[in-house]
């Protein structure tokens, strides 16, 4: 734990997000266990988060890399927040879906602000 101590506190906030916002995939792909092709998706998604974030602060073999691995993690926060909406169109208030949607929000202009 001691590479999160010596992160900024940005850098702080886009890990807590980017876990927050994954749980929370991962957590809706095992409620819904029953439909696969959701629990694919929604699992992936939740373990790209996690794949995404360890490469941008917790892999030092990716320093060198940490600006592309930050832009793939904007870019990937931007698809799943856009395809919540194409796929829940016109039902997207969904208390969690809304909660999610603000977390990746807020994932997005932090890494937009983190240079």
């Amino acid at each position: 734990m001691d590479t999160f101590s010596n992160l900024a506190s940005r850098q702080k906030g886009i890990v807590g997000l980017a876990v927050t916002t994954a749980v929370i995939h991962i957590i809706l792909a095992l409620l819904n266990s029953d439909d696969m092709m959701f629990l694919v998706l929604f699992l992936l998604n939740g373990l790209g988060y996690l794949v995404l974030i360890a490469g941008l602060y917790f892999l030092p073999q990716l320093a060198s890399q940490r600006s592309l691995v930050r832009w793939g993690l904007l870019a990937f926060t931007a698809v799943t927040f856009i395809l919540y909406f194409v796929f829940n169109w016109p039902n997207i208030w969904g208390p969690i879906g809304i909660v999610d949607k603000l977390i990746e929000l807020a994932l997005m202009i932090l890494l937009w602000q983190d240079k």
